[in-house]
């Protein structure tokens, strides 16, 4: 049950890894919608899992665990609607990178 789950997840975190190093470089060479909006997706799930297990290591309690928790679901919901607003409304964020490259 447990070590399943716990080996399933490690998986996800090195594909989401390796993904993230794919799509880096496809973002400075073929920079568009799909680029960005699997940046937003990566990025946010990459930034939830490690600040997931910055909670496990460093919140104790069982109140403080479940507000820490609630707290990351919702800065992480927030993060992936701010990039897809970001990607939606404005420039994307590759152009935005090429743009601060740029300066």
């Amino acid at each position: 049950g447990g070590s399943r789950a716990a080996s399933l997840h490690w998986t996800g975190e090195r594909a989401v890894s390796a993904l993230l190093l794919g799509l880096l470089p496809a973002a400075y060479l073929c920079p568009g919608p799909a680029v960005d909006y699997s940046l937003a997706a990566a990025l946010t799930l990459h930034g939830h899992w490690g600040l997931g297990q910055v909670i496990t290591d460093y919140v104790h309690g069982d109140v403080p665990i479940k507000v820490a928790n609630a707290g990351l679901y919702v800065l992480s919901s927030l993060t992936f609607a701010g990039l897809c607003h970001f990607n939606y409304q404005d420039v994307g964020i590759c152009k935005a990178v090429a743009m601060l490259w740029s300066l």
